[in-house]
């Protein structure tokens, strides 16, 4: 079976499933990832850019060697290939876990049980709850289901359509290693340097496609393009910017501004000013958005695979699979030669 055909039904195949189960709430890939990279960081750590971009190295090439390894061992049959990039969708993807955390935190603020909110909220962003009130949480979700649909679902899709298994695997690797050590911290401000800009390179894409879907499928298209023409650079991530002013324009709301991370106060800039303040209820429409957003990243990275495959030719590898086969033809020559 063509390649192309491969990630279509198991990309579907593995988008389905985070629809339909979610992450699992024990032996997340993701989270085993997650362990092994903090234990290569006990073992690297030092306050040097040098030693973290050691770090992005191992993690994410271990990451992506395996991946490599794995697609190419199932490659002789079409099922196992399909049935690899449908796990390997299913385990990097994880629009259905936030939206469920997205609705957790917008029921309690419907309860009037802000202190129950406050708790909830560190499940979808590191902001301090404490120093929020009911609005203020209200925005920080709507922001993180915006900026997370990018990262978990759509950046991930574009990726695999580029690369497959491998590309899938390392757009998580990535992701997941600037969420760990990529912020702005006394510890992690040399170290988590190289994993955070190259989260920026790896996030460039879908963010921008993001934003796009977001427009198309909101219920303002001409306020999402507006706000994302007028309003995204002045944002401080360049994923984070485009994707949260169209979110702001197509939902009519107001987001930015003011906001706390563990003791430190930002002011950052106002996205979509005309719109009005976000209230409870845009919790629910900013989850029907992403959902809506990521079924369509999902036809669109599909479609962009089969289109360059026609263009192209009956075939189009992967930039794993024109590794691997370099590799493969390497050895060949170099027992020959022997």
């Amino acid at each position: 079976m063509r390649a192309d055909r491969v990630f279509a039904y198991g990309a579907a195949v593995g988008l389905l499933g985070d629809l339909l189960l979610g992450d699992p709430r024990r032996g997340h890939p993701v989270a085993a990832f997650g362990r092994a990279a903090g234990a290569v960081e006990r073992g690297l750590w030092r306050d040097h850019r040098g030693r973290g971009a050691l770090h992005t190295a191992v993690c994410a090439g271990g990451a992506v060697a395996l991946a490599v390894a794995a697609d190419r061992s199932v490659r002789t049959s079409a099922v196992a290939s399909v049935a690899l990039t449908a796990a390997a969708t299913w385990a990097v993807v994880g629009g259905t876990s936030l939206g469920r955390e997205a609705r957790a935190v917008g029921g309690a603020l419907a309860a009037g049980d802000i202190e129950v909110a406050r708790e909830r909220l560190p499940h979808l962003c590191g902001r301090d709850p404490q120093a929020l009130d009911a609005d203020g949480i209200a925005r920080a979700v709507v922001e993180s289901v915006a900026e997370n649909t990018s990262d978990a679902v759509v950046g991930a899709l574009v990726w695999g359509a580029v690369a497959g298994v491998p590309g899938l695997v390392g757009f998580r690797a990535v992701n997941t290693l600037d969420a760990m050590v990529g912020h702005r911290s006394a510890r992690y401000r040399r170290y988590g340097w190289a994993s955070a800009r190259l989260d920026d390179v790896a996030g460039w894409p879908g963010a921008r496609l993001t934003a796009v879907l977001a427009a198309v499928a909101g219920g303002d298209p001409r306020g999402a393009v507006r706000a994302w023409r007028a309003d995204a650079a002045k944002h401080p991530s360049p994923n984070a910017g485009p994707v949260e002013a169209s979110f702001a324009g197509a939902l009519g709301v107001r987001l930015g501004g003011t906001l706390s991370y563990a003791g430190r106060v930002e002011h950052r800039p106002v996205l979509n000013g005309p719109g009005r303040a976000v209230r409870v209820g845009d919790i629910e429409r900013a989850v029907r958005l992403s959902r809506r957003v990521s079924l369509l990243a999902l036809g669109a990275s599909v479609a962009g695979r089969l289109l360059a495959t026609s263009l192209t030719g009956s075939r189009t590898e992967t930039p794993a699979e024109s590794l691997t086969e370099s590799l493969a033809e390497s050895r060949v020559m170099k027992g020959r030669t022997s």
